[in-house]
């Protein structure tokens, strides 16, 4: 544990992508496998779910550490991290926990605490913060209230591992997609210079597009290029091996029974063959909003009501396998050419579809159809180099997203609340509304976009002008207007305004708008489609 804990605090401590992969390598080469393993585990991001209700750790904490409930919640408000709250505040250990592994705590203590009674759930806690020093209780914590984060991506983790064992990062890479335990069979099979094995079930890598930068003339001739729309679903990978098939989603999640009229179509493609694409609620010849594809998101009964209502299919648009030959390598021209034969050969019923290509005779027409990406239910283009191979990960050069300008409102600051973490202390997390007649109606929250001087003026701004309090909300003075951006709208029962917004954020101070100026919810509603 605590070489784990020293891991930690060397990753937290620099900025340096060099420094933090150096760390992970040194890390990894001298972990024992049972430790290594739970490091990858938590490092990319498959932290456990919280164990212990927060208000139980809090109640548990204030008394170890000797203050009353009130105090605790105050210094909570200020640390804005339960975590680090927690480990300020509690003494030093009374007791040395020796050098138990990171494998032993995870396993030994940690998971037992799954749905045990609270009064033996305290009693571990309290024993394990007497034994932890400082820096491991404070990992411990991270892991208890399911809050793991730290400043490395996975893809930094794949560079180390690749540094510390000597394998392609590519393989690194593949071994983490899908589903694996921690176990130290499992890391030993991670860092094995054998890269013949081929899990059955297993997904590539996803190759990801960058926003593009730039002009488009800047990519040069168009006719190197291949566009499409970019469509606005679920990203996913669709796997037939040895008869059986696996439907992955970019998140790693798998999907099999969410979309069985996708699952069904695949059944009736050759073995070994893996499409990528995004999974779309789709009626006709054209996408619904993505607001149906909720409908379905989180469902595990699926009934013929919804499955008539919001029929999903595959939009596909790459082809990693065939045959059991991994296409990766070569062009894109080549590998969509052999998709659209894939297809065509297959009678999936309409549910897998070949992701239609924009024609772009020149830089104009990209221009021209970016423009009316929405008409079709698109965010925008994608521009892919038809030379491309399929790359791992987020890489600049061959792929690039060219999404439509956002919708955009200039809405006014009613509520504000404290953030977390480094913004723990300032009002950070915002409410805006718009008008309804005299009055304002909240309709989207708000967290990102302000510079740190901006941030530090709206907190001097909500503090001298609080109406009311609600807990930690802060009620204010509806003085404040911003333009905030956002890219969908649709209707919405759950929400006073009858309307709901996706990926709302701010883009400008609006300091010379007066608040009387900001836009209306007749206005908002306006940019509903029919």
């Amino acid at each position: 544990m605590r070489s784990f804990a020293g891991l930690y605090a060397a990753l937290d401590e620099t900025t340096a992508t060099n420094e933090k992969v150096a760390a992970l390598a040194e890390y990894f080469r001298s972990a024992p496998p049972e430790d290594a393993a739970w490091a990858v585990h938590f490092l990319t991001g498959r932290r456990p779910k919280r164990l212990v209700s927060a208000p139980d750790l809090r109640r548990w904490a204030a008394d170890e550490a000797g203050v009353p409930e009130w105090l605790f919640e105050e210094s909570y408000q200020a640390v804005g991290d339960l975590a680090e709250t927690i480990t300020l505040l509690l003494p030093e250990p009374a007791e040395s926990g020796g050098e138990r592994s990171l494998a032993w705590w995870v396993e030994e203590r940690l998971l037992p605490l799954r749905g045990q009674d609270p009064s033996v759930q305290r009693e571990e806690m309290v024993c394990a913060w007497r034994q932890l020093d400082r820096r491991e209780r404070f990992v411990w914590n991270k892991l208890i209230t399911g809050a793991f984060r730290v400043g490395a991506s996975v893809r930094l983790v794949e560079r180390a591992l690749a540094q510390a064992s000597g394998v392609e990062e590519g393989a690194i890479s593949h071994r983490l997609m899908g589903g694996w335990e921690p176990t130290p069979e499992f890391f030993r099979r991670l860092v094995s210079v054998d890269v013949s094995d081929a899990d059955v079930s297993r997904p590539y890598p996803f190759y990801l597009a960058y926003s593009l930068e730039a002009e488009p003339e800047s990519l040069g001739d168009p006719a190197d290029w291949l566009a499409e729309w970019k469509w606005d679903g679920i990203r996913a990978q669709l796997i037939r091996r040895t008869g059986r098939t696996f439907l992955w989603s970019r998140g790693e999640e798998l999907l099999n029974g969410r979309f069985p009229e996708v699952e069904e179509a695949a059944a009736l493609l050759p073995d070994g063959s893996v499409l990528d694409g995004e999974l779309l609620p789709w009626l006709g010849e054209a996408p619904l909003p993505f607001a149906q594809l909720q409908r379905r998101i989180g469902r595990t009964t699926l009934s013929r009501k919804i499955l008539a209502e919001v029929p999903v299919v595959l939009v596909a648009y790459d082809l990693l396998e065939e045959s059991d030959e991994d296409l990766r390598p070569l062009a894109l021209s080549e590998r969509r050419g052999r998709l659209l034969a894939l297809l065509a050969r297959t009678p999936s019923a309409g549910r897998l579809v070949l992701s239609p290509s924009v024609e772009l005779p020149d830089w104009a027409a990209a221009v021209d159809a970016r423009h009316r990406a929405r008409e079709v239910g698109a965010e925008g283009l994608m521009l892919k180099r038809r030379a491309s191979g399929y790359g791992t990960g987020r890489r600049r050069g061959d792929w690039w997203k060219w999404k439509v300008e956002p919708y955009s409102v200039d809405a006014v600051l009613m509520y504000a609340q404290p953030g977390s973490g480094r913004r723990a202390g300032l009002f950070t997390d915002y409410t805006f509304g718009v008008w309804d007649g005299e009055q304002l109606v909240a309709f989207a929250k708000a967290y990102s976009g302000l510079t740190d001087g901006e941030i530090r003026k709206v907190d001097a701004f909500v503090r001298r002008n609080t109406i009311e309090k609600h807990g930690p909300v802060r009620v204010v003075k509806p003085e404040l207007v911003f333009e905030l951006a956002f890219e969908g709208i649709q209707r919405s029962t759950r929400h006073k305004s009858g309307v709901a917004v996706r990926f709302p954020r701010m883009i400008r101070w609006r300091t010379d708008k007066p608040s009387s100026q900001a836009d209306t919810l007749t206005m908002v509603r306006g940019m509903l489609a029919d």
